[in-house]
């Protein structure tokens, strides 16, 4: 026992399964979900974002989505404080936290209190890059986050330039980079009694899972979603927009490409993301992966995870 208060965490890339696992989990257990979705916090986001449905989040208390519009600016700080909050309160009433998702800054931020150097932001700095991608182009930027960084640059995408340009903000101000106040953060150790898993699957089950969440969002509307949004005057320049699945259709319905061709560049832009996820988060050593298609059933790998949970935390062997 260390003192510390309990934080089951499960991470894995998109479509891996992590929400049914949790859900299947949480309801196995007195526990709440507090998500790490850097684009599950935006409301009337929900398709693009595959954000659990009502249906699936009744009986299970979630916490973390639906934060802020799409209009508004909402940071690895802004998620921080509202997790802790949510995780404060989860453990004052005698539940679980189970901390989930793919967005590996928002969970090494909570997990390890993690936030960028801060001493104000250099927008002049941002400002400059940013002006600097519009005549070289993003893969320019990238390569010099390759230069000081490749750790960073290796799970960065060059086409998310706000987290390029932070990630050599960071360098610039601070004379080290990100990777390095990532491993100093976690070796001064976390703030909570950590048990983390990793749910993966092999590589082509995985990609197809995701080819056809893909077709599944189109079936669902996400064309819809996409056009209410540009109607209430958000674009593609916008932080929220740039997200998978947001801007793949955007191009669409400003007629760059058809939706067959939208389809295609959502598929590989999600693979591609899910590589860059698995890369994050193996590099962390207290993760235990569980290769999903090695268990007979997705109720037989969440008993494996609960049978860690109370051989850990006994006290949460009781139904709630």
């Amino acid at each position: 026992m260390t003192g510390k208060p309990p934080l089951l965490v499960i991470v894995g890339p998109t479509a891996v399964g992590k929400t049914a696992f949790c859900i299947e989990l949480a309801r196995r257990l007195p526990a709440e979900i507090v998500t790490a979705d850097s684009m599950q916090v935006y409301r009337g986001m929900d398709i693009g974002t595959a954000k659990p449905t009502a249906e699936e989040r009744r009986g299970v208390p979630h916490h973390g989505i639906d934060l802020a519009e799409p209009e508004e600016e909402f940071n690895v700080a802004d998620y921080r404080r509202h997790a802790l909050a949510a995780i404060e309160d989860i453990h004052r009433r005698g539940r679980l936290p189970i901390l989930s998702g793919g967005t590996g800054l928002y969970v090494r931020a909570v997990v390890d209190e993690f936030l960028f150097p801060e001493r104000g932001a250099d927008w002049e700095f941002r400002r400059r890059l940013e002006e600097e991608a519009e005549r070289l182009g993003r893969e320019a930027i990238h390569r010099r986050l390759q230069a000081v960084d490749p750790e960073t640059a290796a799970r960065l995408h060059p086409n998310d330039l706000r987290r390029v340009v932070r990630a050599l903000e960071v360098y610039e101000r601070t004379g080290r980079p990100l990777s390095e106040h990532l491993r100093e953060a976690r070796g001064q150790g976390s703030p909570f009694d950590l048990l983390m898993f990793g749910l993966m699957r092999p590589r082509e089950e995985l990609y197809a899972r995701i080819n056809q969440r893909v077709l599944d969002q189109i079936r669902a509307g996400l064309v819809d979603e996409v056009a209410r949004l540009l109607e209430r005057g958000l674009d593609e320049d916008d932080v929220s927009m740039k997200g998978l699945g947001y801007k793949e259709i955007i191009g669409y319905l400003k007629g760059r490409y058809d939706l067959d061709e939208a389809v295609r560049l959502l598929q590989r832009d999600t693979r591609r993301y899910a590589r860059r996820q698995l890369t994050w988060f193996r590099a962390d050593p207290r993760i235990r992966w569980l290769d999903l298609s090695e268990f007979p059933s997705m109720s037989a790998a969440v008993e494996h995870v609960y049978d860690a949970v109370v051989t850990r935390w006994p006290r949460f062997a009781a139904a709630p």
